[in-house]
């Protein structure tokens, strides 16, 4: 039996499918290439938008003032805190009479509490203590410190200096250490002359003041020698009253101005 030949008619028509699967494809082809393009980030240009959007935000303010419609009444300018100048301070003016009878007053109490130290000893007449406005002057006789002829103070002698600073620490008065002899020469090689032993006895009271607490700044030491005599040497009493230490206390603190 011969088999029946199908019309060209329905082989076209079975395969119209393919036509439709094909758009289809395409289609969906288009539409993964359109949301891939979409997902992807052009980081140089998000990294300008960012900053573009970060100075837009953090600009500063570039008008104190808004912007007034019409016309206003004008403002009195304002100044911010910088621009107030404060008005100068004035220090209050010294009383240069009141500072000087105040260090007169601190002068004598220093001349009492010395008082008081070496009572004894001025009542003996072996210290003598002399004050006015401008000095306080202790005079201590050599055997009281120094042996006959040397500058090495002994034994004693530190109790005395100890008395004394205790008065003189903590203050700013200038003191002048005032070494004298009588007129016995001396020559030895270390004092050729009585000029090098009463230099040597004051800057030795002046070392052990120091050592003591005093400020190195506020003394000065000084040998005068035997050319300053309070007594005539012709007698050893006379003598043994220039054998002397004197401590001149000033009222003032410039030890370079403290003249008598």
């Amino acid at each position: 039996m011969r088999r029946r030949r199908q019309p060209q008619d329905d082989l076209h028509n079975k395969e119209r499918w393919l036509i439709s699967y094909a758009d289809f494809i395409t289609l969906l082809f288009a539409f993964f290439v359109v949301m891939y393009s979409v997902s992807s980030v052009n980081e140089g240009k998000y990294k300008v938008l960012s900053e573009t959007l970060t100075g837009v935000f953090n600009a500063p303010q570039r008008s104190v003032q808004p912007v007034q419609v019409g016309d206003q009444p004008p403002r009195a300018p304002t100044s911010s805190p910088e621009d107030v100048i404060p008005p100068p301070v004035t220090e209050a003016p010294r009383n240069p009479q009141l500072d000087a009878e105040s260090r007169t007053q601190a002068l004598r109490t220093m001349a009492d509490q010395l008082t008081m130290e070496f009572d004894e000893l001025i009542s003996q007449g072996v210290v003598s203590l002399e004050t006015n406005e401008q000095w306080l002057e202790l005079n201590l006789p050599n055997s009281m410190l120094f042996s006959s002829g040397d500058a090495e103070p002994h034994y004693d002698a530190f109790q005395v200096i100890e008395k004394i600073a205790t008065v003189l620490r903590n203050r700013d008065n200038a003191i002048k250490v005032e070494g004298f002899t009588d007129n016995q020469p001396i020559r030895t090689s270390r004092f050729p002359s009585n000029w090098e032993l009463s230099s040597a006895r004051a800057s030795a009271v002046a070392r052990m003041l120091m050592m003591e607490g005093v400020e190195p700044e506020r003394l000065a030491a000084v040998g005068y020698g035997q050319y300053q005599p309070v007594a005539r040497n012709d007698t050893e009493e006379g003598r043994r009253r220039n054998r002397r230490v004197v401590l001149l206390i000033s009222r003032d603190a410039s030890i370079r101005g403290a003249v008598r």
